[in-house]
């Protein structure tokens, strides 16, 4: 069941809202626990009844190997090897389901067989949960957190509104929420706050990410298919996936958080503007933040960090961010991407060595700065979106200018002598329009898209901050209980609503 399906948003909300209400108010708060964690596991079986059996099973499996550390640490043993042997079976957990079918393929393709396997059901969203199970042992480990209730743990893995796509969120983030919600009733603020947030995500999903969709789809496609992809084609299709997985993922995001809001819950940022990074380490600051935290936290430091000098540190960030890349699918070009970013980090850090700065701090040097993050994230997410390498190298010559500059024969007339010039140096006259092209509609969106990352708040700013008095920009962004805001959120909610009925899946549900 999607977020932005009108199952979802006409029956099963309303239903999980007004049953959970009611049961915390009317009858106990263990009732209202067990109403939220049977409600999580039917949104969860909604894609397919079997994947509740795997995910009970990785639940019931972790929680027991965290009553046994918590138990190591009340006796006063630290037996070690109970964590990394857990931590080694949900990698192989992970493992088997999500990279067999690559392994197998790819062996094939390096040796020359033709061995065959039956296909490899992948459980959804099995990447955030282990890894969000995999930090709960950890804490444990360190004295962090300890959780003796089945029921508690059951609903920290489960709570729908971060189940599928995040945020990876710890133990103690959510579980002392729940324990004691904000949220008081029908009529609380956080209720209403709560609202505005989901249908500001689902106007990010519906109404600008799928129409990026659409332009994008169109030239990976072709790129897959081996078509020619002229320059302007290339870097239509380059940015419109830019802003595709930016508005997808970060409206995925608020809708989560707002959907965390009406049950008592706040959820984690996991975005903060990214697109207005001036450096490739403040777009990790700023991207898919819990994540960046999670490797940090669980992975780079536990490497060694920076603890060993600046060759040990590049290697740490290079293992991270090329793991990093491999959690998102399994396809090498996840590992590439991840390795671009790999090597936009290690020379990042090379400047802020060289410097002792990590961005320039000049207005120009900053316009700068933004310029080359910006087109170092477009280019790495060509091999992100790419279906294969080939393709994604179709693209990257297309954006190069190797593929040929080609405009519609009727423009260039219209240029009069500057279409002539533009022939003269190679510019190939179409006689139609651009296949993969969507002309000044498409040029309008991007420049919009562009616009709102630069020049508008994200939804922490605008609205959550507010809320919890930290206000801080213009006074007019700014969210408040008020007819224009109730407006504006029901507005968005409506235009959103038109895209619904399509009920576009979201693109990190694949991970």
């Amino acid at each position: 069941m999607l977020f932005n399906s009108a199952n979802f948003i006409f029956w099963f909300l309303p239903i999980t809202f007004i049953g959970w209400t009611i049961i915390r108010t009317r009858a106990s708060w263990t009732l209202s626990l067990i109403w939220m964690t049977g409600v999580s596991l039917f949104f969860y079986g909604w894609f397919k009844p079997v994947y509740v059996l795997i995910l009970m099973g990785s639940i019931v499996f972790n929680y027991l190997v965290g009553l046994t550390i918590s138990a190591d640490r009340a006796a006063g043993r630290r037996r070690g090897w109970v964590l990394v042997g857990a931590i080694a079976a949900n990698l192989g957990f992970l493992g088997y389901f999500k990279y067999t079918n690559l392994l197998v393929t790819s062996a094939n393709q390096l040796l020359g067989k033709s061995w065959e396997i039956e296909a490899i059901l992948l459980p959804l969203a099995i990447s955030f949960h282990t890894f969000q199970q995999i930090a709960y042992l950890v804490d444990i480990q360190k004295g962090k957190c300890e959780e003796h209730s089945f029921l508690n743990y059951c609903l920290f893995v489960t709570f729908f509104p971060q189940l599928i796509a995040g945020p990876i969120v710890h133990h103690n983030e959510m579980m002392p929420q729940l324990r004691r919600p904000v949220n008081r009733g029908f009529l609380s603020p956080w209720t209403s706050l709560g609202l505005t947030v989901f249908a500001v995500g689902l106007f990010k999903k519906s109404g600008i990410a799928d129409t990026f969709a659409l332009y994008a789809d169109t030239v990976f496609d072709a790129a897959a298919q081996g078509g020619r992809i002229s320059l302007i084609e290339a870097w239509g299709g380059a940015l419109s996936y830019t802003f595709q997985i930016y508005f997808d993922f970060s409206g995925y995001s608020d809708m989560a958080i707002g959907l965390g809001l009406l049950f008592g819950v706040r959820l984690p940022i996991n975005f903060n503007s990214p697109y207005k990074s001036i450096s490739i380490i403040e777009f990790w600051r700023r991207w898919h933040i819990t994540l960046s935290r999670f490797l940090r936290d669980y992975l780079y430091i536990p490497l060694g960090g920076n603890r060993f000098g600046p060759l040990r540190r590049s290697t740490n960030l290079m293992i991270t961010m090329l793991l990093g890349g491999l959690w998102h699918g399994a396809n090498w070009t996840f590992l590439a991407w991840g390795g671009l970013h790999g090597s936009y980090l290690l020379l990042n850090h090379l400047w802020r060595t060289t410097t002792g700065r990590a961005a320039p701090s000049s207005p120009l040097g900053r316009a700068v700065g933004w310029g080359l993050t910006f087109l170092a994230v477009v280019v790495a997410w060509v091999f992100f979106r790419a279906a294969s390498f080939e393709a994604a190298f179709v693209v990257i010559k297309g954006m190069a200018g190797l593929n040929g500059v080609a405009l519609p024969s009727v423009i260039l007339a219209q240029a009069g002598a500057l279409g002539e010039t533009l022939g003269r140096w190679g510019v190939e006259a179409l006689p139609g329009k651009m296949p993969y092209f969507f002309g000044a509609t498409e040029i309008a969106a991007l420049a919009g898209a562009l616009a709102v990352c630069l020049l508008l708040p994200n939804v922490n700013e605008a609205l959550i901050r507010r809320r919890r008095g930290r206000a801080g920009g213009r006074a007019w962004t700014l969210w408040r209980e008020a007819p224009l805001w109730a407006v504006a959120g029901g507005a968005a909610a409506a235009f959103s609503l038109f895209g619904v009925m399509r009920e576009n899946s979201f693109i990190y549900f694949q991970f």
